[in-house]
Formats: structure tokens, C-alpha cells, sequence
């Protein structure tokens, strides 16, 4: 018996990968967030199975049904929305496997910051612009922020920022952004991404939070922060550059 932590992906059910949609598939359970992976994804699994959806329920109800698959030599798909890795809440529950010695094997999922990239038609990593990335969340009423994680801190870098469950703290994240990135960064409010009710506004760190208000969006957004959402002039990277060489493309190669 095996618990399997599925990332579904972003909310697209043709944006899972086929290993999770596979496992899915066999599984005689199936554990789901029921509002945030949608339910074409979970109609994968066989038609006896056990699926549950987890959203009204807590860990040791969660866990309680894992046993008794394992008591019953069930193999349990437990699926998440996105990444499992990013937000996911799976560290607890495999720690608690740990504990029981049950085995489990996590297989990873497409992320709501890049599938909103790809829907932008937007590179995250921009030469010159930007070449790192940061994801991270604001310190809300549910836990707080370990120190140096602070935007105070990580705005200094200048960075392309992928903001998570802060939609509601709009305001903090203008007045610590605004003397690192200026008022007139380009800002993408993602909700949804992928899901047939997607929305992206695209505005700057002064207008965000008037934006948001206009369109009503109160959660299940994702705020992306950095020039390289508004930036048109670039250098060409020198993965393709015809005077670049690399081990892969060596000008002085015989022949």
C-alpha cells in the first residue's frame, strides 16, 4: 500500500501531469481538495473507489481514513491543487506517515505562478531584467512570516515576485514594494488561472488594489510583481546567440 500526494495542477484538468493522472486512475481512494481541483480530474478514479473530497475536514480525519486504507492494503491517491511542494500542506501529513510507517511518494504538479505566465504569454526571467524568481506570501491572520522573509526584505532584490494568499493585503504589499520597484510597476492580479472563469488584470502597484476592488476578487488570486511584465526592450538571450558557444554548440568543433 502506498499514499500517493498527486499534484493536480492549477485548475485546467488537462494540466495534470499523466503519471498523477494515471495514479488517479487505479487508486481504490482518492483524497481531493474539493475547491481547488476540479472534478474532472477526480472522475479519473474507478468507479468503485472511495473519493473524498477533504475541504470540510482536518488532518486527523484526513489521516484516520488514510490508516484505514492501509489497514485494507488500499493504495490512496491524495490529490492537491498545483505544486505539492508550494503551499500544499503535505509536510504534516507525511510526517504523520513517517510515524505509522506508511510509505508515500510525492509526484509534483504544474504551479499556479507559472501556468499564469504561460496564459501571459510572459517569460518569468528576462536577461538583464530579471533572472530570479521569488514565491512567497505576505504574513496574514493564519501564521506569520519567519524573519528575513519579510517584503521589507525580499523587495530589495528586485525580483520577480509571486505573491500567494495575500489578495486581501493589497495595501502592505504596495507601501513595502513601492521604494524598491516604484510606483509604476507592472503588476498581474491572476485569478484563477486556468480555470474557465480565469481572469488576469494587468495594472501597476499603485492601481492594484482599485483594480481588484472594481472586479470584486476577494481569494484564489495570485499577485505577480516585476518589470519583466511590462518590459518589451531586452537583449536576446546567448542560449541561441549564433556567436555564443557551449558545450552543446562549440564554433571550433571539428567537423
Amino acid at each position: 500500500m502506498k499514499v500517493y500526494f498527486i499534484g493536480a495542477g492549477p485548475g485546467a484538468a488537462d494540466l495534470i501531469t499523466l503519471r498523477g493522472y494515471r495514479l488517479i486512475e487505479k487508486c481504490p481512494v482518492c483524497l481531493y481538495a474539493g475547491s481547488l481541483v476540479p472534478p474532472e480530474i477526480v472522475d479519473a478514479a474507478p468507479k468503485d473507489a472511495l473519493v473524498m473530497d477533504t475541504a470540510p475536514m482536518h488532518l486527523d480525519a484526513i489521516m484516520s481514513e488514510i490508516e484505514k486504507a492501509h489497514q485494507n492494503k488500499l493504495d490512496v491517491a491524495r490529490v492537491h491543487s498545483g505544486d505539492p511542494s508550494i503551499y500544499g500542506a503535505i509536510a504534516e501529513q507525511m510526517r504523520r506517515l513517517d510515524a505509522l510507517g506508511i510509505e508515500y511518494e510525492v509526484v509534483p504538479g504544474v504551479p499556479a505562478f507559472t501556468a499564469a505566465a504561460a496564459a501571459l504569454k510572459t517569460e518569468m526571467t528576462l536577461p538583464e531584467v530579471a533572472q530570479t524568481v521569488i514565491v512567497t506570501r505576505t504574513g496574514m491572520k493564519a501564521s506569520s512570516m519567519p524573519d528575513g522573509e519579510q517584503l521589507e526584505v525580499l523587495g530589495k532584490s528586485g525580483a520577480t515576485l509571486a505573491i500567494h494568499l495575500s489578495i486581501r493585503n493589497l495595501e502592505y504589499i504596495r507601501r513595502t514594494l513601492e521604494p524598491y520597484y516604484g510606483s509604476n510597476c507592472p503588476v498581474v492580479i491572476a485569478y484563477r488561472a486556468t480555470w474557465p472563469d480565469e481572469l488576469y488584470i494587468r495594472t501597476t502597484l499603485a492601481e492594484m488594489r482599485q483594480k481588484v476592488r472594481e472586479a470584486k476578487i476577494t481569494r484564489t488570486a495570485l499577485v505577480m510583481v516585476g518589470k519583466v511584465f511590462g518590459e518589451n526592450e531586452f537583449r536576446d538571450s546567448d542560449l541561441y546567440n549564433a556567436d555564443f558557444s557551449h558545450i552543446l554548440r562549440n564554433r571550433g568543433k571539428k567537423r
